[in-house]
Formats: structure tokens, C-alpha cells, sequence
């Protein structure tokens, strides 16, 4: 099962909180590990609400005052010693260290001197321990995201007022594509932004999938200007969309040509099913190329950066294309007692495509003293009998 995140109100903990009993975690489950952490009772509560006219859910973290501010070092020890599932451990660490690590940059302090204030009081490590628990219990084979809308306008921390959005957000978030969004508000926390950061594979639309379920966790307020939820939709991804191609394009007018080769051998060694150029014309009558790319899904990422090394390129296009490909098989034919290796294109279990390696037919032209030429029609007839 795979799972995307609509962010376009934004993302905080308790919100994603709501989403995932709303999509069907049991709170008790959440509540277990809440408890595992050991400290003073915190108890979640879950209710339906509407926003923007869109019912959801809205958990709320409730605690005892308190007046402790935890930094990295005694939020950590909470963790690393509560009963908790390793998984569950492992990934509310993993949520803290990111924001132990933004939260030193901001300050330009060591991480170990990091003092959470809002982040470390008890409801923020409910927040993230819940949160933790519930993905860890749906077992998500992937988790992407929406743009995500962090706000505008300024906000009141520990120390002060705050541009939105906060600089711990900004620095968890990236390399993550974002928008303001048309509340004047903090629309991502912190919190939010490090559960992103640590669960998220990638950003985009809805990839295809078979709706399974779905929930909405509700924000605090309800803005007049959208529907304040974060939705969470599950649903297996259909394979067929998974297994097709994607052809990577990019045009390129200031590489030298000779590069060109040994660019085309490396996005095939990078495991592309192929890669070609085609001459272009661009503006103010600029020779150039358009390269193109085919590749599966799972071999973009790194012949997407063989591209971004080889070439001088600064972006690149991705298209899905559909592909039917046939069955192959490789075969050996003798010409003159040298052999060459013949592959076969099977239409069922039909040979409609015979073509002789040319790296053979070269070695065999060369050993034999004759043109690759004439190595190449021998080779050719010799396979007309193949099956």
C-alpha cells in the first residue's frame, strides 16, 4: 500500500494525528505508544469537526502544565529508553534529529546544545511518537506528497515574533517545493515540517493509484480561505503505470560534440534502454540537440543524474510513455567459422527480428580479411534459419 499527503493547508503534528485515525489507525494504538514514553499521563482525544465545510478529525493532545523545556539530549534519553516498537523508536528519533539539526543551524549552536521550546514540551513528543506509530502500523510501501503551503505573515515563538515560515521549517523543507498559500498564517510547524522530512520519498501529484481509503485531519482554526485538513489518501498503486517508461528529455546547444558519445554510454551503462540525439534549432539560430532518454521508472533517478553530470544541461523533462516491447532471445551463428551472436525479437514465440551483434560481425570481418559488410549479409542469412 502506498500513501500521499495533500498538504495544500499546510501540515503540523496534530493534524497528521487526525489523518491517520481518520484513515483508520485506531487511537488505541496511538494512545499505547504515547504511553510507552513513560512520562507523566498525556492523554489523545479524537472528535469530528468541519472544516471549511469538509468533516474531520481533530486529535488533541492533552497534558498537564508544565514548564520544562527539553533539549535534544533529554528527548532523546526519553526515546531511547521508552518501550516503544524499534520501528516506531527509530523513525520519532529520526523526526527530533532533523529538527534538533535545523534548529542548531538556525541558532548557530552545536546540536547537543539544542533546547527545544515549543518542539520539546510533551504534546510535540506525543505528537511525533503518535504519529510514528501510526505509519509504522499502516506499513507504507511508499509516502509522497503535495506541494506543501507553509504560509505567510509572522508568528510568536520562545524568543519572539517569527517570519512564516519559520526558519526551523525552512531549513527541514529543502530542496521541497512550497507555496505561501492564501492564509497570512503558520500553515507547516516545525514538527510538521520534520515528519516530512523524514517520511516523504517525493513530491508531485497524486500518483496513480487504487483508492483503498482516506482521512482528514483537521488544523486548529478554520480560515475562510481554505478547508484547514490535511487529507491522507491510501491505496495500492496500479502496477501497470508502475512498469511502463519514461522518456527524459533535455536541449542542449553548448556541449561539445565530441562528448556526445561517451554521454550516450553512460546513460546506457546507467541502465537506460536507450538514449539518442536529435538535431534541434533553437533561438537566434542556435545548432543544438535534444536528448532524449528512455528508461523505467525505478532507473530515472540515476540516469537523471548521469544526464546532470555528463551534460551542461540545468533541467531536464520527464514524459510517461507507454511501451510494448517483444520477447527477446539471443542466438549464435558461424560465418566462416567465426561466430556472431544474433538477436531475436519473438512475436509469439515467432521470430520477426533477427539482427547480428555488429561488435561480432566487425571481429569477424577483421579476422576473417573480408568486409564487415559482406560478414554481415552471411551472418544475416545464417540466421533466417534460426527458431
Amino acid at each position: 500500500m502506498i500513501g500521499w499527503l495533500d498538504c495544500s493547508a499546510g501540515i503540523s503534528g496534530d493534524m497528521l494525528l487526525g489523518a491517520l485515525v481518520d484513515a483508520g489507525v485506531p487511537l488505541a494504538h496511538l494512545q499505547q505508544a504515547v504511553d510507552a514514553v513513560g512520562v507523566e499521563p498525556v492523554l489523545l482525544s479524537a472528535q469530528d469537526v468541519t472544516r471549511g465545510g469538509i468533516g474531520a478529525c481533530k486529535v488533541d493532545v492533552q497534558v498537564a502544565d508544565e514548564a520544562a523545556t527539553r533539549g535534544w539530549r533529554e528527548v532523546r534519553g526519553l526515546l531511547e529508553q521508552a518501550a516503544l516498537e524499534e520501528p516506531v523508536r527509530a523513525l520519532a528519533l529520526d523526526v527530533f534529529s532533523r529538527l534538533a539539526t535545523a534548529e542548531a543551524a538556525v541558532h548557530r549552536v552545536d546540536v547537543e546544545q539544542v533546547h527545544f521550546h515549543e518542539v520539546g514540551a510533551l504534546d510535540a513528543v506525543a505528537d511525533v511518537v503518535g504519529c510514528a506509530a501510526g505509519l509504522v502500523h499502516l506499513g507504507l510501501a511508499q509516502l509522497t506528497a503535495s506541494t506543501v503551503t507553509v504560509g505567510s505573515g509572522t508568528t510568536r515563538g520562545a524568543h519572539g515574533p517569527l517570519p512564516v515560515p519559520p526558519p526551523a521549517v525552512v531549513a527541514l523543507l529543502s530542496g521541497v517545493p512550497v507555496q505561501a498559500g492564501p492564509v497570512a498564517k503558520e500553515m507547516t510547524t516545525p514538527t510538521g515540517a520534520a515528519l516530512l522530512a523524514a517520511t516523504v520519498s517525493s513530491y508531485g501529484p497524486l500518483p496513480p493509484m487504487s483508492l483503498l481509503r482516506s482521512g482528514s485531519g483537521a488544523g486548529g482554526r478554520d480560515p475562510q480561505e481554505v478547508a484547514n485538513v490535511l487529507r491522507l489518501l491510501l491505496g495500492e498503486p496500479l502496477e501497470d503505470q508502475r512498469a511502463g517508461s519514461l522518456v527524459l528529455e533535455t536541449n542542449v546547444d553548448d556541449l561539445d560534440p565530441r562528448v556526445w558519445p561517451g554521454v550516450l554510454q553512460a546513460l546506457l551503462d546507467a541502465g537506460a534502454d536507450d538514449a539518442w540525439l536529435t538535431p534541434i534549432l533553437m533561438k537566434k539560430g542556435r545548432p543544438a540537440h535534444t536528448l532524449s532518454v528512455l528508461c523505467a521508472h525505478d532507473r530515472a533517478a540515476t540516469v537523471r543524474d548521469v544526464v546532470f553530470r555528463e551534460t551542461s544541461t540545468l533541467g531536464v523533462r520527464t514524459h510517461p510513455v507507454g511501451k510494448h516491447a517483444l520477447e527477446r532471445a539471443e542466438r549464435t551463428v558461424e560465418v566462416d567459422g567465426q561466430r556472431v551472436r544474433v538477436k531475436l525479437g519473438l512475436l509469439a514465440a515467432e521470430v520477426v527480428n533477427a539482427m547480428p551483434e555488429w561488435e561480432d560481425v566487425a571481429a569477424a570481418a577483421a579476422a576473417l580479411g573480408r568486409p564487415a559488410k559482406q560478414v554481415l549479409r552471411d551472418a544475416h542469412a545464417a540466421a533466417r534459419d534460426l527458431r
